[in-house]
């Protein structure tokens, strides 16, 4: 009898390993990303299947965008007005653009992307006290209304003394809604949201489906990483800043302040996942969409750009790899993680090996333990190809930033890894400006003056175990 049931157990198990397999092979990821998950189900298959229920299910379907999100297009339809859809989604600052840029912007549209926006002023942050000191004075500032979407909202001095003015802004009445990302704040006791209930504040949770296997996948696999605040609709932020000491504090890290219409695509953003995550704003929209003044100069041409693992099409990935194969002169990134997906590897090494001088910046030490050997798990194939890879030793760098060719400048919440560019809620912004660009171009050769330059020879005299740990590294990276 205990054979009989060894023998049936082993024969579904092996249906089950086959059926998932199957499955993976049907999906839509990159070969790596379905190599490695067919590896670990069928090294560890009990836990391996179960791993890739929890965190491997495809997403991208179009038909589960629009059923998560008609609550909020309904919403939109019903009370935004004819000039705030035109702002958001009319095409003819399109032909402000630079020509050989107008492509991207086009890409970047697909999905729930809106168009570019015209009179902005643009301030790019590179120091936490910078950032929290003028998020400090504009919350102080609000006279209607105050959004905030955080991944990390945590318990530290600075994120509490944010906490005391948003509970502040709505005893006096001002409408203060909040998004926090439950997984990444998982520490966090209720208690601290309920206070901020009790105040006033309209806290909603990003996830918090029924529970469900599939449900459940989504719940912990697919989180909000982006950062955005708009007060009042004329000020926004957005960028690589969470609400934390570390950044305030201790590490380096790029944001903006954003005035101008391209505040508006913040909004937008920001609404859409306020209420399609069951929050409420019924009223009319104008004053959340106020009209913006024309600046006479300072202006800069901004795209904002959400991604989320149920649109069509993973489309900060396909900007990332049109912005790196389009580079003639030079491409600099920095990024904390550097774990690309195939399609963006091979257009940083054929970039690279056409002749453009191609940089990227990653910090000297990683926050997390396996993080150092998975970004450096593709430093000999990059450096093989001309890539330049610059190690910035001192302060933890945590900016997502791409600058090139003097126009372009992408400044950001992703990360150029495979969790960023497929599987976490994103926002960057999209800027053509070539002041802007020749600034940002600055920052980085300022921030590489605090670099170790990696180079070929070195890398190839590093000790065994090290070549091991990345061999191992690179193997399961796409699965980060």
């Amino acid at each position: 009898m205990g054979h009989a049931l060894s023998v049936i157990w082993s024969v579904l198990l092996l249906l089950l390993i086959c059926g998932t397999v199957f499955v993976i092979m049907s999906s839509n990821s990159d070969s790596g990303k379905k190599v490695s998950w067919i590896l670990v189900v069928t090294l560890l298959p009990a836990v391996g299947i179960v791993l890739y229920v929890v965190f491997g299910l495809d997403m991208r379907n179009p038909s589960w965008f629009l059923k998560k999100h008609r609550k909020f297009f309904e919403t939109f339809e019903r009370n935004a007005d004819a000039g705030t859809k035109a702002l958001l989604f009319g095409r003819e600052t399109e032909r402000k653009i630079r020509e050989d840029y107008r492509e991207l912007s086009r890409l970047l549209t697909n999905g729930n992307g809106t168009t570019v926006s015209e009179d902005n002023r643009i301030e790019v942050i590179t120091s936490g006290h910078r950032k929290f000191d003028a998020l400090v004075n504009d919350i102080l500032n609000a006279r209607h209304h105050i959004h905030m979407e955080y991944f990390y909202f945590k318990k530290d001095d600075g994120s509490r003394r944010i906490r005391e003015l948003l509970m502040k802004k709505a005893r006096e009445g001002v409408r203060v809604r909040f998004i926090y990302e439950n997984i990444a704040n998982i520490k966090i006791a209720p208690r601290y949201y309920n206070e901020m209930k009790k105040a006033g504040v309209e806290v909603v949770k990003f996830t918090n489906p029924k529970f469900s296997l599939f449900r459940l996948s989504a719940q912990l696999n697919y989180r909000d990483h982006r950062k955005i605040v708009v007060i009042d609709g004329n000020i926004g932020y957005t960028g690589g800043m969470n609400i934390s000491d570390d950044y305030f504090l201790r590490w380096r890290d790029t944001h903006l302040r954003i005035t101008g219409n391209a505040v508006s695509s913040l909004q937008y953003s920001f609404m859409n996942s306020f209420i399609s995550s069951g929050g409420r704003i019924e009223e009319d929209f104008s004053p959340y969409f106020p009209e913006h003044e024309a600046f006479e100069v300072g202006d800069r041409l901004v795209q904002v750009v959400p991604d989320e693992p149920d649109f069509q099409w993973p489309v900060l990935q396909m900007g990332a790899v049109w912005t790196v194969q389009h580079a003639r002169d030079y491409l600099y990134v920095q990024t904390p993680y550097f774990v690309p997906p195939e399609p963006l590897l091979q257009a940083l090494k054929s970039t690279a090996l056409k002749g453009t001088d191609v940089r990227i910046m990653l910090p000297a030490k990683a926050d997390l333990f396996f993080m150092g050997p998975a970004n450096r798990a593709y430093f000999q194939e990059c450096l093989e190809a001309g890539v330049k890879i610059y190690e910035k030793t001192g302060r933890f760098i945590h900016s997502k930033t791409i600058v090139s060719d003097d126009y372009l400048s992408i400044i950001g919440s992703a990360n150029m890894d495979n969790r960023s560019l497929e599987l976490s809620y994103e926002v960057n912004a999209y800027i053509y400006d070539e002041n802007m660009a020749r600034m940002n171009r600055e920052i980085f050769l300022k921030d590489q003056e605090e670099c170790h330059q990696v180079l070929l020879e070195e890398w190839l005299r590093r000790p065994w175990y090290r070549k091991a740990i990345q061999t191992v590294m690179k193997l399961f990276s796409p699965l980060l």
